[in-house]
């Protein structure tokens, strides 16, 4: 025992020698490198480490640095993948990923020193550990729902057609729903793509994360295209056009016509401009009436027309107003007969008609309805462009000013003076009367039957102090505009006023 001590501090000095002897060999080492270092054993100014800027820090900044920014970053914030049909959220516990920082911050620390290392921008992906395999599954099973095979645009008609017969419809039938359903491209996802992008989202996951946005939006684009919904074809064979009523001119019957069907094309296409791939709409059907219904079928013609100038005599244009207003409307059935005295019923002051200037025989007079006769006169001029049977008129018994000579027709119920007509055609007619204007305007609607049109014509003679007028019917052909007849309508006789 007594011989070891000796032995054993001997070696322990010399290791105590060679100790120091490496601490100075170090020490020189590292010294001597300092000096030797042009960038004071700093990363080169520049250097960014995944977005990270660690340029000018010392090798245990740089780590410390990016160590705390992959917390931050990386290892604590999900990566949302904007998918169209949905987002897929990559959390750190999907992808476990674990990035080399001893490596990757000697490769940054290296650059500028080392000839190999020539890139200032270090990614991380070289030195980035990561769930491959989770992340394209996840990938895949998007793809397995949301790849789509080409489908090219399909309609179909829900509901039963109305009966559109103008006969037989009815308001509140429910009408058809057009259903389209749009066209799907062919989509397929690009798995190695987009799982490329997330790579590039997480080698840039420091600033991304800093500035909140740690997500991407793949582009996914359709490989082929489906047509559009060809409106204009399915409107044609499921839609129909109005068609009025009308009149069998052999038969004289009433022929029913049909409502238009169909929908609003500018509505419609509106809905497709705006509707998803594959997404089914829905455009309502509807019906449009005809512009001729019914009744209107038998008033579509003017069978004859007059205007005649009134005077500024209020109480006059007031009987004018209340005579027309008596007339406005009146149907003659075929083979009826109009009174224009029954009509209008007596003029009294209870049906408000005033005192105005009116005809008695020769003489002017103030009488209760006084005017009543200007529209007598226009009516009956009506009556004769129709060429309508005249069954009573009586003229004036001294000239009037509205009207030719022999064209006017005097009222008097008192005197059972009266205008009267038939309608002897084979279609109702209908009078329409106003004051607008300054005139009394008249019209006799209904369904012209005639080849030919009428025009009156005049002619007068005097002997002494009293005229004579004839008035004539010349018929002329509608397409050759030649006369075809010329018949005398009416004698009268006019006298000076007394």
């Amino acid at each position: 025992m007594k011989n070891k001590k000796p032995f054993l501090k001997s070696v322990a000095g010399r290791i105590c020698c060679v100790i120091l002897t490496l601490a100075v060999l170090i020490g020189g080492y590292f010294g001597i490198t300092a000096l030797l270092d042009p960038y004071d054993c700093r990363i080169v100014e520049g250097v960014t480490i995944g977005g990270l800027d660690v340029g000018g820090m010392t090798w245990v900044e740089a780590r410390k640095a990016l160590t705390a920014a992959l917390e931050d970053s990386l290892y604590a914030q999900s990566l949302s993948v904007l998918l169209p049909e949905e987002t897929i959220t990559l959390t750190p516990e999907d992808i476990t990923a674990a990035v080399n920082v001893r490596s990757i911050v000697s490769a940054a620390y290296a650059y500028g020193r080392e000839q190999e290392a020539t890139e200032s921008q270090i990614s991380l992906l070289p030195y980035l550990e990561i769930n491959e395999a989770g992340i394209r599954e996840a990938l895949t099973q998007y793809a397995a729902h949301s790849d789509t095979e080409l489908a090219q645009p399909e309609w179909t008609l829900e509901g039963v057609r109305p009966d559109l017969s103008t006969a037989s419809f009815e308001e509140s039938a429910e009408g058809q729903t057009l259903l389209v359903t749009m066209g799907i491209p062919t989509v397929r996802l690009d798995v190695d793509r987009v799982y490329g992008e997330i790579l590039a989202a997480y080698d840039r996951a420091i600033p991304l994360c800093g500035s909140g946005s740690f997500s991407i939006t793949p582009e996914v684009t359709p490989e082929a295209l489906p047509e559009a919904p060809d409106l204009e074809a399915i409107y044609a064979e499921i839609s129909a056009a109005a068609v009025d009523d009308s009149l069998d001119m052999d038969t004289y019957e009433f022929v029913p016509g049909s409502y238009g069907y169909g929908f609003a094309p500018d509505e419609a296409q509106a809905l497709v401009e705006a509707a998803a791939y594959g997404e089914t709409l829905r455009i309502p059907l509807s019906h449009t009436e005809p512009e001729i219904l019914g009744d209107e079928v038998y008033f579509r013609d003017v069978l004859g027309h007059c205007e005649t100038k009134h005077t500024d005599d209020e109480n006059r244009n007031t009987n004018l107003r209340l005579l027309c207003a008596a007339l406005d409307g009146v149907i003659l059935q075929p083979g009826e007969e109009f009174s224009y005295n029954n009509t209008v019923g007596e003029r009294t002051e209870e049906k408000g008609y005033k005192p105005a200037t009116a005809y008695s025989g020769t003489r002017m007079v103030k009488d209760i309805g006084g005017g009543v006769c200007q529209g007598s006169t226009t009516l009956y001029n009506c009556a004769l462009l129709a060429d309508l049977e005249i069954l009573e008129r009586v003229c004036h018994g001294a000239k009037v000013g509205y009207v030719p000579l022999g064209l006017d027709a005097a009222v008097n119920w008192n005197t059972k003076t009266d205008l009267r007509f038939k309608n002897n055609f084979h279609f109702p007619m209908m009078i329409k009367a106003e004051v607008s204007e300054g005139y009394v305007r008249m019209q006799l609607l209904g369904t012209d039957e005639k080849d030919y049109y009428i025009e009156m014509r005049c002619g007068q003679g005097e002997e002494g102090d009293i005229v004579y007028a004839v008035s004539y019917r010349v018929k002329y052909d509608k397409e050759t505009g030649e006369q075809i007849s010329k018949e005398r309508e009416a004698n009268s006789t006019y006298y000076p006023l007394g």
